[in-house]
């Protein structure tokens, strides 16, 4: 069994968090820090699809290229069991960390490509007055244009989890982009990036909020990431 297509991710470091240029950045998203990664790691291009879960769990049979969605933390887990048992290959979810410096692709903007974004860089439904331009639902995966890095939907399409435990803030946060699982909420996951059903505020590269580890949400998926 096959992995999904992964872009290796270099070594470097960052500033993680809101930038002061943005003017949704809310208390989640703060202090701004520096955070080095120093092990290199390769991402999923693309959210995990339909396709793909089948493939590796034999549930839903399907051949859509969609992003899966519906899916929960622990079911989750389980495929990235399966599939590195599958690969020969750890299988994980991403850090916060990772995923934003992922994101981010060496910008230092709001959202990856610049300080705006329009319907035709990412998968989102309002605008921020509240007047409907996107499509009103998920969209195959590779639709949009990759980032610098060449991750697909980074921003918008679907939500995405990451391995990291949810805390309201970033005090004390880890600085070396591992995973912030000692505390935080009970039973609560980071999640990222922004969903076809949001505004664009929701889509910054900084954007943040959590979902129980039940949750099966339909704007909500995954991609894989790998220790190199």
């Amino acid at each position: 069994m096959s992995i999904p297509p992964c872009a290796e991710i270099p070594t470097g470091s960052f500033l993680m968090g809101g930038i002061p240029e943005d003017k949704f950045v809310s208390s989640v998203e703060l202090p701004q820090h520096k955070v080095a990664i120093g092990n290199r790691f390769a991402m999923g291009v693309f959210p995990v699809t339909r396709r793909e879960w089948f493939e590796v769990t034999g549930e839903n049979p399907t051949d859509s290229t969609l992003p899966v969605t519906g899916i929960d933390f622990r079911q989750i887990s389980r495929f990235l069991r399966l599939l590195s048992d599958q690969s020969g290959r750890q299988l994980r979810l991403p850090s916060e960390a990772e995923w934003e410096y992922a994101c981010r692709g060496s910008s230092v903007t709001i959202f990856p490509g610049g300080n705006s974004l329009d319907a035709s860089q990412a998968n989102f439904l309002y605008d921020e007055s509240g007047g409907e331009v996107g499509l009103g639902s998920t969209t195959p995966v590779g639709h949009y244009p990759p980032n610098t890095l060449g991750l697909h939907d980074m921003p918008g399409n679907v939500c995405e989890w990451t391995a990291d435990a949810w805390h309201p803030d970033f005090h004390d946060a880890p600085a070396d982009g591992s995973p912030w699982l000692e505390g935080g909420k009970p039973g609560c996951r980071v999640i990222r990036g922004g969903a076809w059903d949001h505004l664009p505020r929701v889509l910054r590269a900084s954007w943040r909020d959590w979902a129980p580890e039940s949750a099966r949400w339909d704007n909500l998926g995954f991609r894989v990431a790998l220790t190199l």
